[in-house]
C-alpha cells in the first residue's frame, strides 16, 4: 500500500478540529503519541478522523495533568479495548494521589503567603516581613524545607 494520498485533512485542519497548535501535532508525532501521517503527492501530511480522536484523547489526558508517559500507557490501553481496565484505573488512582499531594502543598504555600503578607506592616524593606521570612526558612510555619514549592509544577 502506498504512503501517498490526496485525501484526508491537512495538519492545519486537524489542529483546528482538535483545538491545538500545528507544532503540538508535530511534537506528538515526533515522540510517538500520534502515528506519523501519510503524505500526499506534494509531501504534505494528511490525517483521517482517527487522528482527530487520538489527538483529542491526548489533549484531554494532558488537560487532566497526566504525564506524557502516562498518556502513552493510556493510549496503549485504549488501543486494546477488550483488555480489563484495572491498569487504567490504577494509573488514574496514582495520578489522583499526586494531584491531592500537590493541592496540599499549594494550600500550605497559600497559607504561608497569606501569613507573610498579613504580618507585613508596609514600612521599609529592612522591616519587611515578606523579605524577612524569605531570608530565613525557620520563620515559616509549614514544615517543608527548601524546594517544596518547586514540586508544585
Amino acid at each position: 500500500m502506498s504512503n501517498v494520498t490526496s485525501s484526508g485533512m491537512s495538519i492545519g485542519t486537524l489542529a483546528e478540529r482538535a483545538q491545538c497548535k500545528v507544532q503540538t501535532i508535530r511534537y506528538y508525532e515526533q515522540i510517538g503519541l500520534l502515528p506519523a501521517a501519510i503524505r500526499n503527492e506534494g509531501n504534505q501530511r494528511r490525517y483521517g478522523e482517527d487522528a482527530v480522536k487520538r489527538l483529542t484523547f491526548i489533549r484531554h489526558a494532558r488537560d487532566f495533568g497526566f504525564s506524557v508517559e502516562s498518556v502513552r500507557e493510556l493510549l496503549e490501553m485504549a488501543d486494546h479495548p477488550d483488555m480489563p481496565c484495572d491498569e487504567a484505573d490504577a494509573l488514574a488512582r496514582h495520578h489522583l494521589r499526586e494531584v491531592e499531594a500537590r493541592l496540599a502543598r499549594l494550600a500550605a504555600l497559600r497559607d504561608e503567603l497569606r501569613r507573610m503578607v498579613t504580618q507585613c506592616q508596609g514600612g521599609s524593606v529592612d522591616e519587611c516581613r515578606v523579605i524577612e521570612v524569605l531570608s530565613d526558612h525557620q520563620l515559616c510555619l509549614h514544615d517543608e524545607p527548601h524546594g517544596g514549592a518547586q514540586d508544585i509544577h
